[in-house]
């Protein structure tokens, strides 16, 4: 059809007509003036779009398997990444078998002192109230935590909590500058105060500037009143370095802590005192020094230009000429020599030698 001016008045003109009976047909409803028409239609057009569907159909179907293989590929994407992060999860085993026997550790620390603890996840370092060694942990009020609670690990002691949210916590750790514990000393208990000092041990001042202080000497908490800070019994640490008292009324001495705060992972919140200040029991046994080998006595014997057997101190044990009889069989040990006294073969002296 060319395009001239009748043929765009005709198009409008068919336009018009198509708004028209699509208006009556939607204000007419089930009662539809062109219903008649419509189904006169469907019955003409419907074999032909059978038709053109069944030609259709693979090609459809051919884009519905294409959008479903997307989909599985997507759903097999889905599963290698949580399967990559299960196996994350699971290839530290190290990790958790580590994290395991710390718990164990830290559980038979409470067990011996008797404290009641809430185990915690260490999440973050430093806090925002600008402490120089802070950890914040994974429990907050709702599990009981409060603020001035002791912290301990299975090492000995971690710190003491600062601040306390619902969910989380800060604990200011034993080596920060501004840290201070009362300390007592295993067996003498000589009382002092360890004051944290960063990456260097504790510095320890003990009341009694006299206290015999040696090296490997090692140190729990003396306790606060209420137990707050501080629970007593809490190893602290091992005396590393004793500087000389020269007369003053305190001594210092320098405390390598039990914790490594640098690799803190697990710890506990004390959330109930002792009944018993637990003393020393919950500090680690000593290693048993091995005994020292008893030396074996040994005896150095010489034979002089006569033939006698000399031992180390010059006494004649023997004689090599009268090691036999006359008749070849063996002197009996103790046989009497010329000069009357009884000494034994040249056999046991070599015996002894050896």
């Amino acid at each position: 059809m060319r395009d001239t001016r009748e043929s765009r008045l005709l198009l409008v003109l068919l336009i018009a007509i198509a708004f028209a009976l699509i208006t009556v047909d939607i204000r007419g409803g089930e009662a539809s003036p062109v219903d008649g028409a419509r189904q006169a239609a469907a019955t003409v057009f419907g074999p032909v779009e059978n038709g053109v569907a069944a030609a259709v159909d693979p090609v459809g179907n051919a884009i519905g398997a294409v959008r479903a293989s997307g989909s599985r590929h997507d759903k097999i994407a889905a599963l290698e990444q949580q399967n990559a992060e299960l196996k994350a999860r699971l290839g530290s085993d190290d990790r958790n078998r580590s994290r395991v026997r710390e718990l164990d550790k830290m559980l038979k620390k409470s067990d011996a002192g008797q404290y009641g603890i809430k185990a915690a996840e260490v999440i973050a370092i430093g806090a925002a109230q600008g402490f120089s060694w802070t950890v914040t942990i994974d429990a907050g009020s709702k599990d009981g935590l409060k603020r001035d609670m002791t912290v301990l690990n299975g090492d000995g002691l971690v710190g003491r909590v600062t601040t306390v949210g619902p969910d989380t916590a800060t604990v200011l750790l034993a080596n920060d500058p501004d840290f201070t514990v009362g300390t007592r000393m295993e067996s003498t208990d000589e009382l002092g105060f360890a004051t944290g000092q960063g990456s260097r041990p504790l510095s320890v001042q003990f009341l009694n500037g006299k206290a015999k202080v040696k090296k490997g000497d090692r140190l729990v908490t003396f306790g606060s009143s209420k137990d707050k800070p501080f629970v007593p019994g809490v190893p602290v640490g091992e005396v590393v370095r004793v500087d000389p008292s020269g007369g003053d009324l305190t001594r210092t001495v320098y405390v390598r802590p039990f914790v490594g705060f640098t690799k803190l992972d697990i710890v506990g919140i004390v959330v109930q005192a002792p009944r018993e200040d637990p003393r020393d029991a919950v500090l680690p046994k000593k290693p048993v020094k091995a005994a020292k080998p008893k030396p074996t006595p040994t005896v150095t014997v010489t034979i002089s230009p006569n033939g006698d057997i000399v031992d180390t101190h010059g006494n004649v044990v023997g004689n090599i000429h009268q090691s036999a009889s006359p008749s070849g069989s063996p002197n009996p040990s103790g046989s009497p020599n010329p000069s009357g006294n009884a000494t034994p073969s040249a056999d046991n002296a070599v015996n002894e030698q050896r």
